[in-house]
């Protein structure tokens, strides 16, 4: 990538993470001593333009809600550095800067019911961000929150229900109106629809895109389902045991994966027509534990492809394509 590139890249960029690792110690023995490190998230970089939606999809357990929480300092990070707006965003002991970063930085939590006060209204709960960053008068934070929750598609004497009187969609778009009060740049959604059903999916995800062009908002949306990333995302960034393989544009992905994980992926997502069928790529043996991945490429003891340098060499993500990050030493063959 050439300096130019680089340059015009950073300035669109509104999130760039470089690095990011998360390791998560083992202990054992009489002393507790560290006997080992869950390597959860493993030398990952990328960045997040402003206005875009960048999808991270990935099997369960990939790392991928690890890098989300990271990112937002909700976990400490073991190494590497996150920059929102050009700001670092962490202290040299870890912890998130500025009470102001934190505000522009929300997250809507996969699951909305175990995220609300069951004790508190929602109105108080949506409310409880501004009183702590001391936004506005009483009457003001009142009219907040009837404001969002309109945004959300809710009626104003909901704010005086409790969390258990909600549908699991209806908690959700109280969770989106919680992150959305405090009038952030960047949102984090971790699956926020995986536990709905498939027409409540489509209502949430109708908000969200309604809500990015009316405020122009930044989202990192965590997903492991390819059609719900497909329907919401510009770019997509697929991890396997905590690492990125492939990055690219949502169309060049769709059209033309060229890791064969991507493809063994794509291969999974049905068809919405019971005449044409799509040949599935099985994927042999199970995934390997980040305790103990792989030397080489992680992905060389399931891939049906592999030679022995994968065994031996971690690929490199590479560009390919224009603006298409591969890690696969072989992705050539695929183009």
């Amino acid at each position: 990538m050439s300096e130019t590139t680089k340059d015009k890249s950073s300035t669109k960029a509104l999130v760039e993470v470089k690095n990011l690792v998360k390791y998560y110690p083992v202990r054992g023995g009489v002393l507790r001593r560290v006997i080992a490190q869950v390597q959860a998230v493993d030398d990952v970089s990328f960045v997040i333009n402003r206005g875009e939606t960048l999808g991270l999809v990935g099997e369960s357990g990939c790392g991928k809600s690890t890098i989300a929480h990271t990112m937002l300092g909700l976990v400490p990070h073991t190494s590497g550095s996150v920059k929102f707006d050009g700001q670092p965003v962490f202290s040299s002991e870890g912890s998130i800067i500025s009470r102001q970063m934190r505000r522009n930085m929300q997250i809507v939590f996969q699951d909305p019911y175990a995220s609300l006060d069951p004790r508190l209204p929602i109105g108080e709960s949506i409310a409880e961000g501004l009183r702590i960053h001391g936004i506005g008068t009483n009457q003001e934070r009142f009219e907040m929150v009837m404001s969002v929750l309109e945004k959300v598609g809710m009626e104003d004497y909901h704010a005086m229900r409790y969390p258990h009187e909600f549908s699991g969609g209806q908690r959700q778009r109280i969770g989106i109106a919680r992150a959305l009060v405090l009038n952030p740049k960047f949102i984090v959604l971790d699956e926020p629809v995986s536990a709905l059903d498939v027409s409540i999916q489509a209502q949430v995800l109708n908000i969200l895109r309604d809500l990015q062009r009316q405020m122009g908002l930044t989202y990192l949306f965590v997903a492991h389902n390819l059609a719900v990333v497909e329907h919401i995302s510009d770019r997509v960034a697929v991890m396997y045991l905590g690492k990125i393989v492939e990055m690219t544009s949502r169309e060049a992905l769709f059209r033309k994966p060229l890791h064969p994980y991507t493809q063994a992926l794509m291969s999974a997502i049905p068809i919405p027509d019971p005449r044409t069928r799509r040949e599935r790529i099985i994927l042999e043996g199970d995934v390997p534990s980040p305790l103990n991945p792989p030397s080489g490429c992680r992905f060389h003891p399931r891939c049906p492809f592999a030679k022995d340098i994968c065994a031996q060499e971690e690929p490199v993500l590479r560009e390919l394509e224009p603006e298409h990050l591969v890690a696969c030493h072989f992705a050539e063959q695929f183009k």
